[in-house]
């Protein structure tokens, strides 16, 4: 949170093509609503061509029946003014009810665009933009492009229009005034074309650090128990009030800009009014011009003066459409590496082999002095065996995970399921193979069975089988205590699950991945939160699945190594050694090192949890793992330990999990 919110934002590159060309990008959105919009268009045209119409009859109102006293003339001018007016107010209706509704179905069709499109890049995409970026654009940019076509397109192209042809008219009136009227709104184009540049900056500032001031908001409601447990709230607020101030003062600085267009859409037509003022009184006293014909100038001039003026807002209005339409394709155009073959391969009859060969991988910000992250993986786990993968915190056991189903993907080497490159496989059918429950839980804001059912789209949620997959799945995740939430599975867990404790959303997401019937089950320490009593309840249920299931499982206790058939050893990126937890105790003295360094880590957790454990006080007991509860695991290797110098030379290594994006424990 300390972090300069400029440091974290993406990079963000301003486009190399005009505004009008920006736009035109938003085009296959907007074609099926294109027809309403020129008809909005056409209806708002008409309006303002009948509203320069009014001024004709004026003219010839002054100048027949007030002139010559005849009474009898005057009301079918009257009338005939009043009907005009009618009709301008029925077309400014129907351009009303013509743009809108297009407008919120284009809107919808960029949001749902965006979304799919969100889900469908990779997670290094999401590595390193904001979501508070990501966010503004999806509400408050396509919100903003909402309005534009709804209102500010139609408005800026019709209003142009009308002062052409209200220019053509006073012209008509006399030539002269005409002229006056026309050279005194050249620098008012003039000065438009500097505002863009000028104004299509800060405009860009202000909506990116809006994007910042979300993800400010974001972080701060997600981490409130953290900054409450550490007495850190008014840190979060003092980080926060600094980015409001940015954010204001890019806002002065965008109204100042404004304030400068409006300053001359103001101050000219009015000096435009005075000098055909006293040129048309000079002009009448000459009898050059009639006094109706000088009327009807001004009503038409006063006809013209909200097209003017209205163009000050309805370019900076069209300025920001541009710069939120940029920030929305600068989404739409990120490259994805990780997409489906173009002559996808199937796994007819899955077994559950999974195999690594001489895999690599490093993050791409990774910098080129350091070396891969994983450095040539070589392993094989048959089908129905458990593996379960330990080594020191930072040498790639849970990115190693994450290539399993193409999280990322390998940067050389290849990982086969069932002899197949994952590569080559759809990735929907890859993550039908291979469920993943990972150490960070994480629920989303819906019920109970939704959440474990959401692997199974196959399965209608309120079919007995679906209950019958449920009930098991909760059973082997030791996850009863749902049945004694108020609606039981039907309850609704809140935001990413924060009304449950710890262990509670691990022991969903747990059930979840069994619920999914994989042929591989992927485990990131799934149990890292739960006390040791229901720890061994749930690895007792779990041996039931992993007996049919191939499982990788990376261990951080001692007591999660029992689970497993083989242990694979992992150092600096490979896999240093694989045999039972027995034979590397025996013959590996750095695997006994890591066994012993499980426990001081542990003790470390639990410590921890008891500080952060203050804002969740009320959960449950069982739950909350304590440094008792670790005494319990430090059994298993108390022989290990005895003999093993303190002053280990693995303690001083290098930990490489500082370079790239690397979160293993």
């Amino acid at each position: 949170m300390s972090r300069n919110a400029n440091e974290q934002r993406p990079p963000s590159h301003k486009s190399d093509l005009n505004t009008a060309q920006a736009l035109w990008r938003m085009y296959p959105y907007v074609k099926s609503a294109v027809p309403r919009i020129v008809l909005g268009m056409v209806a708002a045209l008409i309006a303002g061509v009948v509203a320069l119409g009014i001024p004709l009859i004026l003219e010839r109102l002054v100048d027949g029946p007030l002139s010559t006293g005849d009474s009898a003339q005057i009301w079918p001018a009257v009338l005939l003014v009043l009907a005009l007016g009618v009709v301008e107010a029925v077309m400014i209706a129907l351009r009303r009810w013509f743009v809108l509704t297009p407008g919120t179905h284009v809107e919808a069709k960029m949001r749902n665009a965006l979304y799919a499109k969100l889900q469908d890049l990779p997670v290094s995409f999401h590595d390193r933009w904001q979501s508070g970026q990501l966010l503004s654009r999806a509400v408050s940019d396509l919100g903003l492009i909402r309005r534009w076509l709804s209102f500010g397109i139609v408005l800026l192209v019709v209003n142009t229009v009308t002062i052409l042809i209200g220019a053509a008219v006073l012209f008509y009136w006399n030539w002269l005034l005409g002229l006056i009227f026309l050279v005194m709104a050249v620098p008012i184009w003039i000065y438009g074309f500097v505002f863009e540049k000028k104004y299509s900056e800060i405009a860009r500032r202000s909506q990116d650090q809006a994007g910042d001031l979300a993800t400010a908001v974001e972080e701060s409601v997600h981490g409130i128990r953290v900054l409450k447990a550490f007495g850190r709230g008014r840190y979060a607020l003092k980080n926060f009030e600094a980015q409001a101030e940015d954010l204001r003062g890019t806002e002065i600085a965008k109204a100042k800009a404004i304030a400068g267009i409006w300053l001359w859409l103001l101050l000219l037509p009015d000096v435009a009014f005075a000098l055909c003022l006293l040129g048309g009184i000079w002009l009448a006293s000459t009898d050059q011009i009639t006094v109706g014909q000088l009327f009807a100038f001004f009503a038409t001039a006063t006809v013209l003066r909200f097209p003017i003026e209205s163009i000050g807002f309805l370019l900076s209005m069209t300025f920001d459409t541009r710069t939120a339409t940029d920030r929305f394709f600068e989404v739409m155009d990120a490259p994805n590496a990780i997409t489906d073959p173009e002559h996808p391969l199937t796994v007819a009859e899955p077994r559950g082999e999974l195999r690594f060969d001489n895999v690599h991988f490093r993050y791409q910000d990774s910098p080129e002095r350091f070396g891969d992250l994983i450095d040539g993986v070589d392993l094989t786990i048959t089908p129905g065996e458990t593996m379960a993968l330990v080594g020191l915190t930072g040498c790639g056991k849970s990115t190693l995970t994450a290539l399993t189903t193409r999280l990322y993907d390998v940067t050389g080497g290849a990982v086969h399921v069932d002899g197949v490159d994952v590569r080559d496989l759809k990735r929907e059918e890859l993550r039908t193979h291979i469920a993943m429950a990972f150490e960070d839980a994480t629920l989303f804001s819906a019920t109970v069975r939704e959440n474990v059912l959401l692997g199974r789209a196959d399965l209608d949620p309120r079919s007995p089988e679906a209950d019958r997959v449920l009930a098991e799945a909760l059973d082997i995740a030791q996850a009863a205590f749902v049945h004694n939430l108020p609606d039981g599975v039907d309850t609704t867990v809140g935001e990413e699950g924060l009304s449950l404790s710890g262990g509670q959303r691990q022991r969903l997401a747990l059930a979840r991945a069994v619920a999914a019937a994989p042929s591989i089950l992927v485990l990131d320490d799934p149990l890292s939160a739960l006390d040791v009593d229901t720890e061994a309840l749930v690895e007792a249920a779990l041996r039931r699945v992993l007996s049919s299931t191939t499982a990788l499982i990376v261990a951080h206790r001692p007591s999660t190594v029992t689970l497993a058939d083989r242990v694979a050893l992992m150092q600096e990126g490979r896999i240093v050694a694989v045999g039972t937890h027995s034979e590397l105790l025996a013959t590996n003295e750095h695997y006994r090192f890591v066994i012993s360094s499980l426990e001081d880590e542990e003790k470390r957790e639990a410590a921890e949890r008891r500080r952060v454990g203050v804002a969740e006080s009320n959960a449950d007991a069982d739950d909350t793992r304590t440094e008792g509860d670790a005494e319990r695991d430090i059994q298993i290797t108390e022989a290990v330990r005895q003999g093993l110098d303190d002053t280990h030379p693995d303690r001083d290594r290098d930990d490489r999990s500082n370079t790239g994006m690397e979160v293993n424990r």
